[in-house]
């Protein structure tokens, strides 16, 4: 496992997203295939493709502050105890698989040990390393705050069934978004949504240029970056903010 959390996906590993449609309808609706695929491409146009093109830019990072990195309660993804002493901040991608070991193997851990029992604040902000991951990124947040985490924590334990394959990737994630309780309005209507896009797109250019965020995952424990994604390594860096 500690190997694993030793590498993280680069912002360079770009993967190729096919907003055309498949050509095979076979046993799907291709009516209902083409509408979930006009709704992608909005996004991706309206959202996606400006924050693809923005990683591609040159920017010059700044040191992370020792402070909670102005979380936002009102824009934030958070959970946990707003009083804990410890502010977690994570950078994901929800295509990537460094980020889907980290959900699946370290924070069921770490929520139980640490989030759970009031010691650490929780965040999970967006850095969508391709357009699937900036469409999944949407969902999570359109399913609103109540099933943000749980959204999240289905499309990682389930990242290999979507994430990737042949065609538009707009019928995978509604695979998904059905599994999660929401029809094809909410798709459509979500990936229209230039508000959540917009957020989204802001989230990742903050970390790029104020924090250094350059590869996923990435943490923070009170502003202060994280050598390593274990649990051993957060908690080297919690520990002087647990004491006592």
């Amino acid at each position: 496992m500690g190997l694993n959390f030793r590498h993280k996906c680069l912002d360079s590993e770009k993967q190729e997203f096919a907003l055309s449609v498949s050509k095979s309808s076979r046993k799907n609706n291709i009516s209902r295939r083409h509408a979930l695929n006009m709704g992608l491409s909005t996004l991706a146009v309206a959202g996606a493709g400006g924050a693809y093109f923005a990683m591609t830019q040159s920017s010059r990072a700044q040191s992370a502050t020792t402070d909670t990195m102005k979380i936002d309660p009102k824009t934030d993804n958070i959970t946990g105890s707003k009083d804990a002493p410890v502010t977690l901040v994570e950078y994901s991608s929800m295509t990537c698989p460094h980020c889907a070991n980290f959900h699946k193997l370290v924070l069921p851990e770490l929520k139980k040990k640490y989030i759970d029992t009031g010691k650490v604040r929780y965040v999970l902000r967006e850095f969508p390393l391709d357009r699937v991951a900036f469409a999944a990124a949407a969902l999570a947040r359109c399913s609103g705050e109540k099933k943000f985490f749980p959204f999240v924590e289905m499309l990682y334990r389930q990242q290999d069934s979507w994430s990737r394959g042949p065609g538009s990737p707009a019928p995978r994630l509604f695979k998904m978004v059905k599994q999660a309780g929401f029809d094809e309005k909410f798709f459509n209507d979500c990936m229209r949504n230039k508000d959540v896009s917009g957020r989204i797109e802001k989230v990742m250019n903050t970390g790029r240029t104020e924090h250094g965020v350059n590869s996923t995952p990435t943490l923070f424990v009170n502003g202060k970056k994280v050598n390593g994604v274990s649990l051993s390594d957060i908690e080297e860096l919690m520990k002087p903010y647990l004491k006592g």
